[in-house]
This record gives C-alpha cells, structure tokens and sequence, in this order.
C-alpha cells in the first residue's frame, strides 16, 4: 500500500486519539449491527456524554483534529435525545466526528452508521448508485439502538433528529418523507450537468454503473416512501439527489421541519441544483447558503498536515476558508435547530 492510501486509510477507517479539551467528557462505543435480511453489515458509532475520566492517549499520529473521548465511557441513568448522522459518499461514520462532538457537548447522544458499501475501505458500485438503501440502514440502526439494553434505557424516543451530509443530505430528507423520481434521476444522467455530478473522485465510472439494469431494479424493490416517523427533525448539509425531484408533490408526507445548509463554492454538488432546489420545492423548509469559496468537502474533519498533502482534494480548501470556522458555524446551527425543535 502506498503512503497516500496508507494515510486515506487511517483517516476514514481508524479511531483517532488527539483534541481540544472538553467540559462534557464523551463517551464513544462501536456497535456492529446486521441487517441480514439485506445483507448489509452496519458498522455504527455511538458518541454520548459520559462521567467517565478521560483517559490522555499517547503521541499516536493524529490524522484529524477531534476531541478525545472515552473508550466505552459509561452513560448515565438518565434520557437524552439522540441524533443519528449519515456520511457523503464514500466517507464514513467518523468523518463528521466534528459535528458528534459538538451535539454531545450540549447533551445529546449521536450515532453515525457506515453505510454498507458506501465507504472509504468498502467500495461497492451498485452501493454508490443505490441512494434508498441508506435511509433503510439508518431505520435498521435506530430500531437497534432502542432494543440495545445499555442505550435503549436512556434514548428519549420523543426526541429523536437525523443529520446527513451530501449524498447523506439527501439519506434524511428521504427520512422526513421525500420520495424520489427514479425516471428522472435517470434522465438527468443523461445531461451534461447529470454527467458531471455523477463523476465524482471517489468512484470513477458510475454513470456506466447506473446504465445497468441493476440499479432499476433495486429500485423497484425498494419501498418507494421511506419516512421514519420516529424522527421528528432533520438537518441536511450540501444534500445530493436534488435532481430526482421534480415536483412538490413528492414531498406531501414531509411533515417534520428540515433544514438545509450549503456553501456557495460546492461543485459536487452545486447548491441551485441540490439544496436551493430542495427549498424551492419544500417552502417550509428552511434554507442557508454559506457565501464565499468554500467547497463541498469543508464538511469533511479536519485534517493533520501530512494528511492534507496527500489527499488535498478532500482537505485542503481554498486560502481565504477556514474549515474550523465552518464547522462551528454550522454545528452551532444543528445545536440550535434540534434543541427547539426536539422539545
């Protein structure tokens, strides 16, 4: 393995050790979950406030910039509204770790699940080209966590909010009730504009792998309306998928408030064509475009310095962004955002 894969490697896949102090101390678990029935293994992350002490690592190569947790930390008898996270293609449940920890320091419980072949270390085409199956991971998981004897005690079910980011922005908005228009997914990667949104880095080749009878396919068996109504409030950053909604007929069942946030710099998903275009078609949705040169992958941890030399594309932004800045602005607005609407 080459040091560039090497490096990628560790930062989508490993835990990570290093951080800024904390007042609310974070405990962090793995749960392996298995939804056998679809065959799609559900790695997850949980993050929770914890009583526990931390514990101060050594000097291990840090490739992201987080907060330390607690390995296992215990969490205290008591109810806290839980947050589900759901990553960009090809990233992972620990790349916006960012945003975990900023809705555990205000009380929350997060859970980030890797999407089964929608991962740094787990490419499978169909998976990058089947966008329905995550929100049924994430129902999968959240049935899990409320039958997990140490987390189910403690999550209230009253209050229960998704986040997502890119193709994730769109994993909750089909949460909250949208339904997407296959026909016209597929007409628009027929367009010049459809072409260059489906060429994206982390998989070269998909709209070869979406001309295959496969994909429609799996969407047919696919239940066509995917709501969880145990979710009550949804938060979309740089939602992808924008182009399988033609009509504001497809978001009738859409119910719950939602909120959409983007940069105006995003080329991977460009903001007229996804969020804004979302918005337009929900109206009570509420919409924020983040000015200046920003660019889709600033949602993505912060990087260490050897890890944004060899894979600058998802680490490096331009001069005049500051991706901590970013990162507070919009976790500050997450924070508020569940905590008013999550009573």
């Amino acid at each position: 393995m080459n040091k560039a894969l090497a490096i990628i490697t560790t930062v989508f896949l490993l835990p990570l050790f290093v951080s800024a102090q904390t007042h609310i101390n974070i405990g962090e678990t793995t749960i392996h979950f298995n939804d056998t029935i679809r065959k799609r293994p559900l790695t997850t992350e949980v993050w929770y406030p914890t009583t526990d002490t931390i514990k101060t690592g050594g000097k291990d190569f840090a490739p992201f910039v987080r907060m330390e947790t607690v390995k296992d930390g215990k969490i205290a008898n008591k109810k806290y509204p839980l947050i589900l996270i759901s990553h960009g293609t090809g990233g992972g449940r620990l790349t916006l770790e960012w945003l975990a920890d900023a809705l555990v320091q205000n009380g929350f419980m997060v859970a980030a699940v890797d999407h089964w072949g929608n991962t740094y270390g787990n490419k499978i085409a169909i998976d990058f080209v089947t966008p329905w199956e995550r929100p049924q991971d994430i129902s999968f998981v959240l049935s899990g966590l409320l039958k997990d004897p140490t987390f189910g005690p403690v999550i209230d079910q009253s209050r229960i909010g998704a986040a997502g980011f890119s193709i994730g922005g769109y994993t909750v908005i089909a949460l909250a009730g949208g339904k997407l228009n296959f026909d016209a997914i597929k007409n628009y990667t027929n367009t010049p504009r459809g072409k260059q949104e489906i060429t994206i880095p982390e998989f070269p080749g998909l709209i070869d792998v979406f001309k295959t009878g496969e994909v429609e396919e799996s969407f047919k068996k696919s239940p066509k309306l995917l709501k969880d109504s145990r979710i009550k409030a949804f938060f979309a950053i740089c939602p992808a998928v924008g182009q399988g909604f033609i009509s504001k007929s497809q978001f009738k069942d859409v119910d719950k408030p939602l909120y959409l946030v983007d940069v105006e710099g995003d080329r991977i998903t460009p903001y007229k064509a996804n969020s804004l275009h979302y918005h337009q078609l929900m109206p009570a949705s509420t919409f924020l475009l983040i000015k200046g040169k920003a660019d889709h992958y600033v949602f993505l941890n912060e990087a260490a310095e050897p890890v944004k030399k060899e894979a600058p594309i998802y680490f490096t932004d331009d001069p005049s962004v500051d991706r901590h800045q970013v990162h507070e602005q919009v976790s500050a607005l997450a924070v508020t955002f569940f905590e008013r609407k999550l009573k």
